[in-house]
């Protein structure tokens, strides 16, 4: 069975490698679904959305909140490269409904209210 080969990575830190079946990112132009065989593209990463990893192992799905970025598809090859990225495992869900309120109260910076919804979305929670 073919895979992808995926890499999920932020300045910090490499968050998820590994092989997959499918990759889902939000783009600005649009959500993408990317399985083995998929046609070279080069996008851009809508900040403050959540990209999801199907392992090939059949284990549960990955899912990372995503700051501003970019991802490349080549060769069965998936590369996200974002500005910020957090496994939703990861996630302080408490800290980031937090974050989405003070975010709410500020009232002038969406960029702020998009990462703390798709941390909370990430996590699996209402955001």
């Amino acid at each position: 069975m073919a895979t992808l080969k995926v890499g999920l990575v932020s300045p910090e830190r490499e968050i998820w490698t590994g092989e997959a079946k499918m990759v889902v990112a939000q783009t600005i132009e649009g959500q993408l679904g990317i399985m083995p065989g998929h046609a070279p593209v080069l996008g851009v990463l809508l900040d403050g959305s959540v990209v999801k990893i199907e392992p090939a192992d059949g284990g549960e799905w990955i899912s990372a909140m995503v700051g501003s970025g970019f991802f490349s598809i080549a060769n069965d090859e998936v590369s996200v490269l974002a500005e910020q990225a957090e496994l939703g495992a990861e996630v302080d869900v408490s800290d980031a409904r937090q974050a989405l309120q003070d975010a709410l109260n500020a009232a002038d910076d969406s960029t702020a209210e998009r990462r703390a919804r798709a941390r909370l979305r990430a996590a699996g929670q209402d955001a």
